[in-house]
């Protein structure tokens, strides 16, 4: 029994490894074609035709079994490859993949190049090509390297600044470091409004008319005008933009509403009932009710109604104010036309208040 037991085990083991080697090894009549730079394998062996008739587990098993033996020979030729370890020898094992062979499709369109400023514009104009300088040059008086712009820069120290050559021409009352701070600040403000207009013309926006004061003197509207320019000036125009904690959301667009559209591969039950729904409105005689739009319709009429019904009362009311007012008395033409034959005659005041006696 328990020999028995032993040789068990053994053909138990040997089924399992051949189970191993079975499931490494794969045959192809026709070798693959590979492209490890995209990790691309093309398989041009035909498949079994039968199996792949109708749907059913037959035909997912087929196709399930056809993907795990090229994903095998992908796998395959990639530890194939020179690999070496990420980080150390307690690292990851890379592999070095080669350039890819095939060029793949774009997803999306490529960007649209930005519009040249106005200084680019002109340099383009004039010939003028960028030279990159170095950021730090070396100051005589410090002896010492020292930053080109900023914080520290070369010759910009507050300390030298001590006294100011009076230029020929100028008033000589006037305090010469107090004008090159005053010219100073009016630069950074022009520049800083150059950049906003930049801004502005490269993403489409309207500039405001009144002149923007980055440095400390900004109103309301100009800072949620530079706020909304700087906001747009990403890639995404803004929309995974963060905004600041008390920051209002913008509304959205009045009349702008973004269409839905179904899936193509969705509900298969639902579309065919909306195809049948289609289909069974377009083959009936009747045609369908709209009670909403009956319900307007009908109030349209009672409107209509009672707008000539009041009309056709103040035709009335017109017509009686014309009739009172051409009865004899009451000012109309005929006794307009009398009045203005003759002269009324007048009682002879002091006459004792008799009537007159006729001739």
């Amino acid at each position: 029994m328990a020999a028995v037991r032993v040789e068990e085990l053994l053909a138990a083991a040997e089924e399992q490894e051949a189970e191993k080697q079975r499931s490494i090894a794969v045959h192809k009549e026709l070798e693959l074609e590979f492209d490890l730079g995209n990790l691309l394998a093309l398989d041009r062996n035909p498949p079994a035709a039968a199996g792949l008739r109708g749907a059913g587990p037959r035909r997912e098993a087929l196709l399930r079994a056809l993907a795990r033996d090229n994903t095998q020979l992908l796998v395959a030729q990639l530890w194939a490859l020179p690999a070496e370890r990420a980080g150390g020898a307690a690292g990851p094992l890379v592999a070095q993949l080669p350039e890819p062979a095939f060029r793949l499709p774009r997803e999306k369109p490529p960007p649209r190049p930005r519009p040249p400023t106005r200084w680019e514009q002109f340099a383009r104009l004039k010939g003028i090509r960028r030279r990159k300088r170095t950021s730090l040059v070396w100051d005589e008086q410090a002896k010492e390297w020292r930053r080109r712009w900023g914080y520290r820069r070369a010759g910009g120290d507050p300390a030298r600044d001590w006294a100011a050559e009076v230029p020929a021409g100028a008033d000589p009352d006037e305090d010469q470091l107090a004008k090159r701070r005053r010219e100073k600040r009016e630069r950074v403000a022009r520049n800083e409004l150059n950049r906003l207009r930049n801004l502005a013309r490269a993403h489409r926006a309207a500039v405001p008319a009144a002149p923007l004061h980055p440095t400390g003197h900004q109103s309301r509207a100009e800072l949620g005008h530079a706020a909304r320019v700087a906001r747009l000036s990403t890639a995404s125009l803004g929309r995974f933009q963060p905004r600041l904690p008390k920051e209002p959301a913008e509304p959205p667009p009045r009349g702008a509403k973004k269409r839905r559209f179904a899936p193509l591969l969705g509900d298969l039950a639902a579309e065919r009932s909306q195809q049948l729904e289609l289909l069974r409105g377009m083959s009936s005689k009747k045609p369908p009710l709209d009670i909403t739009r009956a319900v307007n319709k009908q109030l349209r009429e009672e409107d209509a109604e009672a707008a000539a019904a009041k009309g056709k009362k103040r035709a009335q009311r017109g017509k009686r104010g014309r009739r009172q007012q051409q009865r004899p008395g009451h000012g109309g033409k005929k006794s307009g036309s009398k009045k203005s034959g003759g002269k009324r005659q007048q009682r002879p005041v002091g006459s004792g208040g008799g009537k007159r006696k006729k001739a």
